[in-house]
């Protein structure tokens, strides 16, 4: 998500549009190299008991996408787009004039940059080789909205965040002002068991897939994750005081803005010991383009530090 987050800044800032493809039955292009055989489906008739030698990679096979990936890398290095050796979802195709962007999704694909007639030339090639669906400017991606102001870019998860407090079985109407409540420390003997343990990790889950917005949400996610192995009282407890705040904060996103200054900036900062049972400390950094976020995470460090220095550098 960084690159699709980057990718959307850069088109913001230098005001390039951004179109969005779907292709239809990705995975029944790629044309398998193994030897793979498939019992016939239940109905056909098949007197003789034979089985089908598959020459397709169809979906459910091992191979599937990696077959899909070869043949859509092999289309776009066709049209002259070069894989990026960073992200290899990335094609980019540059000329001395112009330079068009592609960035993959399994089959979701978003198209930017200078010249409109090459994105044109690509989707029609794409579309005779794959059959695709031209979804127009890009406004929905992997379950992110992608909204457009004067400002930039904006985006959110707001159907997504509707669902998940909708589902998850706590109240939320007392809203709160931040992800945790101040100076919490959780041990892991604190507190009795809570019994329906599947609730808190697929609450816990989804709020990580919002952190692809809210990077407010990183540092609680982290700290919750901790606890799924056993989430006590005290840690429910927590979290429902995250789903509190989220209800508050419905519908927040960020704003990748269009900017001309696209000056790559990084912050980073660590407490220091503060995991009373492991003394470990806590990370966060996060990189603005523009001064737009691109990249965040709050992570806990793999060894104990000595000193705040250390923690930090």
């Amino acid at each position: 998500m960084s690159t699709i987050r980057c990718l959307i800044a850069v088109a913001a800032s230098k005001h390039w549009p951004l179109f969005q493809l779907d292709v239809n039955n990705a995975f029944l292009h790629g044309d398998l190299k193994e030897e793979v055989y498939m019992q016939m489906p239940e109905g056909v008739p098949n007197p003789n008991n034979k089985v089908c030698r598959l020459i397709k990679s169809i979906y459910g096979l091992k191979q599937a996408s990696r077959q899909w990936h070869e043949k859509l890398l092999t289309a776009l290095e066709s049209q002259g787009f070069v894989q990026s050796k960073y992200d290899y979802s990335l094609f980019i195709h540059r000329t001395d004039t112009d330079i068009n962007i592609a960035a993959v999704y399994v089959d979701d694909i978003i198209l930017t940059g200078t010249n409109i007639a090459k994105l044109d030339e690509l989707k029609a090639y794409l579309h005779k080789e794959f059959s695709i669906k031209d979804l127009g400017y890009l406004n929905y991606f992997l379950g992110i909205e992608v909204g457009y102001t004067a400002d930039g870019i904006i985006l959110t998860q707001k159907k997504f965040t509707k669902e998940l407090l909708t589902g998850c079985g706590f109240d939320v109407s007392k809203r709160t002002i931040t992800p945790l409540p101040l100076n919490l420390k959780l041990s892991k003997s604190d507190g009795d068991s809570y019994a329906d343990t599947e609730q808190y990790r697929s609450i816990v889950g989804k709020l990580n897939f919002l952190t692809h917005t809210r990077p407010d949400l990183s540092y609680a996610v982290q700290y919750l994750s901790q606890f799924l192995q056993d989430p006590r009282q005290p840690r429910v407890t927590a979290l429902h005081h995250t789903l509190r705040y989220l209800a508050h904060t419905e519908g927040q996103g960020i704003l990748l803005k269009a900017t001309d200054n696209i000056s790559l900036q990084a912050f980073s900062d660590s407490d220091w010991a503060t995991c009373p049972d492991s003394r470990r400390s806590v990370t966060g950094y996060i990189l603005l383009l523009g001064g737009s976020p691109i990249s965040w995470k709050s992570k806990k460090q793999n060894t104990v530090s000595k000193s705040s220095a250390e923690a930090e550098y």
